[in-house]
């Protein structure tokens, strides 16, 4: 079966997801370096992601190839040439790579002449870690908080006489949660879920003996209380970046939303300003370069539903003026030919009313979507003109689909749509990579660890890339 149906059958299916790029001439892709714990095997991965020609997102795992000796920058940048080559794409249609912020891999795909973007969930992750949890009071109760969570994890009478509590007291049976360091939002939902049995851990400590040094005491709960309260955005917006959908330009909309809420003050901010204040600051010191960096300003501006307007007031002319004039280069740079410039009003097919929430982060999109009006300005000749009347218009609802919008509207706006399909195609995080090796991981097991990583790669491929092969 390995030897003969395994290579076969993947061969198959790489002729066709090798038609499919071929159809394309710009990718973004995602990048990540996985070892396993059951196995001395180590993977680097490549995922593609591209628009077609009727504005449909295309994705596709190419590589998830083993990767020998030290993980340096020049090791990276050779296998990630390597890995290219395969496929016969060359560097001038890589759009960018996302990867994650680890300094050997951004040496490599600068060392590869490669455009790269850190993934913005593991930014999250920094920022919140450096501006919150690291702060002394709060990583004291985090600490307290793990090892009440890990009693309880660790004792089947102590969790059945939790539940009996529970039933007691008329609360749902729930479980503590415990956290993950390296994931900020699960130490979020620790927190959670010991704040909602409080009550709970209350009448056990008092019936029962707590197998921990120092319970939390009456400041620490209001500490985990706030800092819940605080990071919510945070939580929300990391679920949001690592969707299936997110896109590079909701990051410098997302900073934006995430600044204005830790500069607003509100009534409950008493005890938690500082708190604020060290978030607000990480937060700046890890996104500092988004609003000049073009692969951000230029993917936000091309996303119809934040256009011009979620900019900082002296950073959106250069950005606009930036791509004004890299619309005009693309213009020259095409072969001369008939388009449709009928002056009819901007499709609404797809359109629809955007749902009411009470998420803090939504109202605040609203709230800067419908700022900064654009003042009216003299127009140029050909895309120039496009520009122009695109951020002329009302920016779309947030819920709706960008991609959806450019499909609609392509003919009428042609250049524009033509950057749009480069520029919309980059994810904004590497969860795809993530979610790649989580694959791996039941793959190469225990009782598989002596499966060789390239037998590895090929059912990972054929997992990940059949549905793409029967759907044709």
């Amino acid at each position: 079966m390995t030897d003969t149906e395994l290579p076969k059958l993947h061969d198959s299916v790489k002729k066709h997801i090798h038609s499919l790029l071929q159809a394309s001439s710009a990718f973004s892709f995602t990048t990540d370096i996985w070892t396993s714990s059951v196995s001395p095997v180590s993977l680097i991965s490549l995922t593609s992601q591209w628009i077609d020609e009727s504005f449909t997102s295309q994705r596709a795992i190419l590589h998830a190839k083993q990767f020998r000796g030290s993980h340096t920058s020049q090791a990276i940048a050779h296998v990630f040439e390597e890995m290219l080559q395969t496929w016969g794409i060359p560097k001038t249609s890589v759009h960018v790579v996302l990867r994650d912020n680890a300094k050997n891999m951004i040496k490599a795909m600068n060392d590869a002449g490669l455009p790269s973007l850190p993934c913005v969930a593991h930014t999250l992750q920094l920022a919140v870690h450096e501006g919150l949890l690291a702060q002394r009071s709060i990583a004291d109760a985090i600490a307290v908080g793990r090892k009440i969570v890990g009693h309880f994890k660790h004792s089947a009478l102590a969790y059945s006489r939790l539940e009996d509590i529970q039933g007691q007291l008329n609360q749902p049976i729930k479980r503590l949660q415990q956290d993950v360091q390296t994931r900020w939002n699960s130490t979020y939902y620790m927190l959670q879920s010991l704040i909602e049995q409080k009550r709970v851990l209350g009448v056990y400590v008092s019936e029962h003996e707590l197998l921990v040094p120092d319970y939390l005491t009456a400041h620490q709960w209001a500490l985990m209380e706030k800092t819940v309260a605080i990071l919510a955005p945070f939580e929300e917006l990391t679920k949001k970046v690592s969707s299936y959908d997110a896109l590079a330009s909701d990051v410098i909309p997302a900073v934006t939303v995430l600044v204005r809420l830790l500069n607003r003050e509100t009534d409950e901010d008493h005890g938690v300003k500082t708190m604020k204040a060290t978030l607000l600051a990480a937060v700046k010191k890890r996104f500092s370069d988004v609003e000049t960096n073009p692969l951000y300003f230029i993917s936000t501006i091309l996303d119809p539903r934040y256009k011009d307007r979620f900019f900082s007031n002296n950073t959106a002319p250069e950005a606009k003026l930036h791509l004004k004039q890299e619309l005009q280069m693309m213009s020259r740079a095409e072969a001369e030919g008939s388009r449709a410039e009928a002056a009819e009003p901007p499709a609404k097919l797809f359109l629809k009313a955007q749902a009411s929430t009470s998420s803090s982060l939504d109202t605040v999109f609203e709230e800067i979507a419908k700022e900064q009006p654009q003042a009216a300005q003299p127009l140029a000749a050909g895309a120039a003109i496009e520009l122009d009347t695109y951020l002329g218009e009302a920016p779309s609802p947030r819920d709706d689909s960008p991609l959806k919008y450019w499909g609609v509207n392509k003919i009428r706006i042609p250049t524009l749509a033509k950057m749009a399909q480069k520029y919309l195609s980059a994810p904004c995080s590497s969860v795809e990579s993530e979610r790649l090796f989580s694959s791996v991981s039941h793959i190469i097991d225990e009782n598989r660890n002596r499966l060789t990583a390239d037998n590895a790669e090929k059912l990972l491929f054929l997992k990940k890339n059949l549905p793409l092969t029967f759907s044709k």
